[in-house]
């Protein structure tokens, strides 16, 4: 990009994708109210088929001990907890109100206790060496300011031979896929979640954050250079979302 060409717009908006922690924080406790609403709208369900598929890949027995990093509102961890296929499932976001949201979800459904939920940055996990079985992050390592030092805090926190799934969305390379995705992603979207939220600047910043996030490729040699092995690149639904499986070292 240069002053000539700025690149391109968001629903009319060009957001700052920079990830101050602070500022994502506030970005995602403003649409906290929202946000469940929005995956699903937004999404066209498919956030369902998607975090589905990422767990799937943990191969879990019921008996781990898992870390859902950049939990959100919990959606991942529930869905391991529901299913019988965790025994306790640490939360950990730097989102104060997307927290709340989630710990209502959890004492309407009595599971409280078996996910506990800490506000941290996914930089300095509160968590013990090798402590987890398993870890999941869904669409939250592009907002994670150094995404290389949260994958080393990964690696650090997973037992030797614990299992890694994330989730992350990415921009197709089908032509004439690529074309739609973009066009929707800076015509429509932006606007209607500007429309449901009411906050136009972190619905321009989450489609510019995925444009601008790490080629599939280049997040894979991450994986590797962190210390994790078996280190893949899964495209789902045509490319639009990424599910990247790695393994800590036996």
């Amino acid at each position: 990009m240069t002053a000539l060409d700025p690149g391109p717009t968001y629903g009319g908006l060009t957001p700052d994708t920079g990830k101050a922690p602070a500022k994502i924080a506030g970005m995602f406790d403003a649409i906290a109210g929202r946000y469940d609403l929005l995956n699903h709208v937004l999404s066209g369900g498919q956030d369902l088929y998607w975090r589905w598929r990422a767990v799937r890949r943990l191969r879990l027995t019921g008996r781990e001990q898992v870390l859902d990093l950049c939990t959100g509102t919990c959606d991942v961890a529930r869905t391991m907890v529901r299913r019988g296929l965790a025994r306790r499932v640490l939360g950990i976001d730097f989102s104060a109100e997307m927290l709340k949201v989630g710990q209502r979800k959890l004492r309407g459904e009595g599971r409280a206790r078996v996910i506990p939920l800490v506000r941290g940055d996914a930089m300095r996990l509160p968590a013990a060496t090798a402590s987890m079985d398993a870890v999941t992050i869904a669409f939250g390592i592009r907002n994670v300011q150094d995404a290389s030092v949260a994958l080393r805090e990964v690696a650090r926190v997973l037992k030797p031979g614990g299992r890694l799934a994330i989730l992350e969305f990415s921009t197709p390379q089908q032509p004439l896929v690529r074309a739609a995705y973009l066009w929707y992603f800076r015509n429509v979207l932006p606007r209607l979640g500007r429309l449901v939220s009411r906050h136009g600047e972190a619905y321009a910043y989450l489609p510019a954050s995925v444009e601008s996030f790490t080629p599939p490729s280049e997040f894979v040699a991450q994986l590797q250079a962190a210390g994790l092995t078996r280190c893949e690149a899964v495209p789902l639904t045509f490319g639009v979302v990424y599910l990247y499986v790695a393994e800590r070292p036996a």
